[in-house]
C-alpha cells in the first residue's frame, strides 16, 4: 500500500495520513524509552529520544518504506537492559511497550470511527491507520531479532541459545518482506482487527 500515488490524487490526505503513520512509529519508540526510564534506564532520556520531534527519530530508509509500501520504522531507541530494575519483568515490559502503544492507537482509531461523525476521507484515513498499527504491533511481536518479540524470547533463553538465535538477525528484514509480500500473516491481522473492532463495538 504505497502512499506516493496518493500524493498526486489528494495531497491533503497524503499529508494527514503520512503524518499519522510516521507518528505511529515514533510513539512506538518513545514508548520503549519511557518504559525503560520507569525501570531505571535513563539512556533514551539523556539522548533526547523521549521527544516527539520527528527529527530525532526518523530513519531515512524506514520513512521511505512508509511512502513506498505504507509500512516502516523509526530509529530504535537505545535501551541499556543491564540497568533495568526487576530485570526479567522490566525487559518484557520495555519490549512490549511499543507494540502496546500501536494496539492502543488502533483502539483509539476504532473508537473514533464508532463514536465520532467523520467525513468519508477521515474514515478511510483511520481505517488505514488502524491496519498499519495492527501490522506494526503484530510484526514487532515476531521473535525475529532485533524485533521486540525477540527481546521477550531472549529474556527466557540461556545465553548460548541467545547467541545461536541472534544469527537470524541479518536475514530478518528479508523474512519480513517475504511475510508482507505473500500475505501469510493476513489471517492473523484480520483476526486482530476483528477482535479490536468487536471490543470497541464497531460493526
Amino acid at each position: 500500500m504505497g502512499l506516493l500515488s496518493l500524493f498526486f490524487q489528494s495531497p491533503l490526505v497524503f499529508v494527514i495520513l503520512t503524518t499519522l503513520l510516521l507518528y505511529s512509529v515514533i510513539f512506538h519508540e518513545v514508548a520503549h524509552g519511557t518504559a525503560a526510564l520507569l525501570f531505571g534506564d535513563e539512556t533514551a532520556y539523556r539522548d533526547g529520544r523521549l521527544s516527539l520531534n520527528p527529527a530525532v527519530h526518523i530513519d531515512p530508509i524506514g520513512a521511505l518504506m512508509v511512502l513506498l509500501v505504507g509500512f516502516g520504522w523509526a530509529k530504535p531507541v537505545p535501551v541499556n537492559y543491564g540497568v533495568l530494575r526487576d530485570s526479567r519483568f522490566a525487559r518484557v515490559a520495555v519490549a512490549l511497550s511499543g507494540c502496546a502503544v500501536n494496539f492502543f492507537i488502533a483502539v483509539l482509531s476504532f473508537a473514533a470511527l464508532r463514536f465520532m461523525t467523520l467525513n468519508p476521507v477521515m474514515i478511510k484515513v483511520l481505517e488505514i491507520v488502524i491496519r498499519i498499527n495492527i501490522i506494526l504491533g503484530l510484526f514487532n511481536l515476531l521473535p525475529l531479532p532485533p524485533l521486540d518479540g525477540s527481546r521477550v524470547l531472549f529474556t527466557f533463553l540461556p545465553a548460548s541459545a541467545q547467541r545461536v538465535f541472534a544469527r537470524i538477525e541479518p536475514f530478518s528484514f528479508f523474512i519480513l518482506i517475504f511475510l508482507l509480500a505473500t500475505g501469510i500473516l493476513d489471517p492473523v491481522i484480520s483476526l486482530a482487527e476483528a477482535v479490536v473492532r468487536s471490543a470497541v463495538g464497531v460493526s
